[in-house]
């Protein structure tokens, strides 16, 4: 049962599909102050799960987080915010229930950390609704929330395939060069990802006539080999005379404001921007026909970045740096002069100040950006879903993004934000998947390999063979680091194996995908979702895919194995190669398993298969008609196929008992 209990003025954020009228029952399981302060007492043995796209454990006790929509890569253990808003949490243990906390601005979760037993949940201001679930078990929870969210976004099927991107990639030669060496290589590849270098000076739905001549001519030869092209688009505006976006959107008022009702400037990569009004409709429909231009050149396929909205610096900010630094020119600067010096200069960048500058126009009133921050990424991807699911409605075309709110969802998928090449972040991505599928986020991955600093070609592999389970199989870099397309490595040719083993398992990962998707379920869990005792409970480093498998990745250094624990009888899955692969049999409890670099190993649960299909260069060219199985003799698999194409998945979903 869900109940809704409201408080203050609470802003209609739109992340519930069903309406819910609020009870005057006195809100259970906390207390509060009514000044926006919110108390749980905790257990020793309660497991609090959920808040999506955070840092730390699949448990989130221990910590502070904020949801707080930031441009932040540095995704250490003392961070407390990263791009995603996802404000629902599961309590497990001495009572259980779901709670959600409908609030756009920015909000705390003390889970444990100022008192160990004392869960403290706060906001400046009480104007929010809360949702608080109960049910028989946490995944009735989680369905319960998941269906009064709304269903999750549908991804076309080609996206299920390897797609390979850069920071860096200049020039149309660069792409071509990118298809070319994969496919010396035999690597299958379904998408190159295009980052801001192939716009004009960084001006969103532009192209640079010198260094892509003909995006249209490109995009089609690249789909003759399979490939996708999926080019990034960014939230600011460049302030330019001539630019037709930025035009259009000062003659109609489609941009935000500041304090005096002109359009507050901002600067992103193209320097001075202005940032588009995601929260009325009317500019919201102006900018998602905008990608209209790019389909019409043959590109199905998108990437929201920048949109939480990340801010250099602002115009005010910035006079106020200047200022700063120059009041010191000829001083002995001592020690707190410095220090505060080099905290304006760093403080630039998403300044809190900046956010509390300009407004929204919403229904003819105007709101203040930072009281409803966290909207803001989530409407930009529902500008683009909306508009073209009217430009092309006969088919799907993807979407997924860096920032997100609740309701974001159903709109596109999203990655795992800038992290690092460190082995750190193996874990922490795979930590993040179940906490994201309770918050409707089923299309999700992380940038394979890292993005940031310099990935090993050990690191690389080991990432491959957790990331190759995960829906959105990116291989992504930033600038200035370590070139890390596979071709790049010694190991280019083991690599190829663990992702023809992708396309191979694409039967299994697309269709629970499209059951998580119809059913309003989760792809993937904690072990303690399906299994109650006490070591279950505690693995932080497994998780469920669906109903058949069981992945516990390698994410150390050096390591030559590592221990799972294993629930329940189960089949070990050693492969080398997609046809070349050994099982065996695992009796319950603790095990020292030795994996190999160039080997994946991941289990299928008592009793049960997956169907295994023969790879192909591209999702294209993948015979979903002979498959094969792996698991248990005898057992049967319920299959989901679709067209991968028709958004409307009834139209075309059958249910293949394999």
């Amino acid at each position: 049962m869900i109940s809704k209990y409201s408080f203050g003025k609470p802003f209609e954020t739109e992340a519930l599909v069903v309406r819910i009228e609020a009870t005057e029952d006195k809100l259970p399981f906390f207390r509060t102050d009514g000044e926006g302060n919110y108390y749980y007492d905790l257990d020793d043995k309660d497991i609090v799960y959920g808040l999506g796209e955070q840092i730390r454990g699949i448990n989130k006790r221990g910590w502070t987080y904020t949801s707080w929509n930031l441009d932040n890569p540095h995704h250490h253990e003392d961070t407390h915010s990263l791009y995603g808003a996802h404000n629902f949490l599961l309590v497990d243990g001495k009572e259980l229930f779901g709670v959600f906390f409908d609030f756009p601005g920015k909000i705390t979760f003390d889970i444990g950390y100022t008192k160990r037993n004392e869960m403290h949940v706060y906001a400046d201001r009480n104007d929010m609704n809360v949702y608080i679930i109960t049910g028989d078990n946490k995944k009735d929870i989680v369905n319960q929330f998941r269906v009064a969210i709304g269903q999750s976004y549908l991804a076309p099927f080609w996206a299920f395939g390897y797609g390979q991107s850069r920071w860096g990639y200049i020039t149309e030669d660069d792409v071509r060069r990118v298809a070319e060496e994969y496919a010396k290589l035999g690597t299958p590849l379904d998408s190159i990802y295009l980052d801001i270098d192939y716009m004009q000076d960084f001006k969103d739905f532009t192209v640079n006539p010198e260094r892509f001549s003909d995006l249209k001519k490109l995009a089609e030869s690249m789909k003759e080999q399979g490939i996708h092209l999926v080019p990034i688009i960014d939230a600011g505006v460049k302030i330019e005379d001539g630019y037709d976006v930025y035009e259009e959107g000062v003659a109609n008022n489609y941009f935000c404001k500041n304090e005096e009702g002109k359009d507050f400037v901002g600067a992103v990569w193209p320097g001075k921007v202005h940032f588009p009004d995601f929260l009325q409709p009317e500019a919201r429909s102006w900018f998602g026909e905008k990608y209209g231009e790019l389909t019409k050149l043959g590109i199905d396929g998108f990437w929201n970045d920048m949109n939480e909205p990340a801010i250099f610096y602002s115009e005010e900010s910035l006079s106020e740096a200047i200022d700063a630094v120059a009041s010191l020119k000829g001083k002995n600067i001592g020690l707190s002069e410095y220090f505060s010096t080099m905290g304006t200069i760093q403080g630039l960048s998403s300044n809190p100040k900046d956010y509390d500058r300009f407004y929204h126009n919403v229904n003819g009133q105007m709101v203040r950006h930072s009281d409803i921050h966290n909207l803001f990424g989530m409407n930009m991807t529902r500008a683009a879903n909306e508009a073209l699911c009217k430009l092309e409605p006969e088919k799907r075309t993807l979407f997924f993004s860096r920032a997100s709110f609740i309701g974001a969802h159903r709109y596109g998928g999203i990655w795992q934000g800038d992290n690092l090449s460190w082995w750190s972040h193996i874990l922490q991505g795979m930590q993040q998947l179940p906490a994201l599928n309770m918050a409707g986020f089923i299309y999700i991955g992380s940038d394979t390999g890292g993005f940031g600093a310099d990935t090993t070609e050990d690191l690389m592999l080991r990432w491959i063979q957790f990331a190759l389970f995960t829906p959105l199989f990116r291989n992504h870099s930033a600038l200035g680091t370590r070139e890390q397309e596979l071709y790049q490595f010694d190991s280019c040719k083991a690599m190829t194996e663990m992702v023809k083993i992708r396309y191979a398992l694409i039967p299994y990962l697309y269709s629970e995908y499209l059951k998580a998707v119809i059913n309003n379920d989760m792809m993937f869990k904690p072990l303690s979702f399906e299994f109650d005792d006490e070591e279950s409970k505690c693995v932080e480093d497994q998780l469920l895919i669906g109903n058949e498998l069981m992945i516990a990745p390698i994410y150390k250094q050096n390591a030559s194995g590592r221990y799972v624990y294993i629930p329940e009888d189960m089949m070990l899955i050693r492969m080398r190669k997609f046809d070349n692969y050994d099982t065996e049999q695992m009796t319950k409890g603790h095990h020292y398993i030795k994996v190999a670099l160039d080997e994946l190993v991941f289990f299928v649960r008592k009793d049960k298969a997956v169907p295994f299909a023969k790879p192909a260069k591209s999702t294209s060219e993948l015979d979903l008609n002979t498959l094969g199985r792996l698991g248990y003799e005898g057992a049967k698999y319920e299959m989901y196929m679709d067209d991968g194409i028709n958004p409307d998945v009834s139209a075309t979903l059958k249910r293949v008992e394999i």
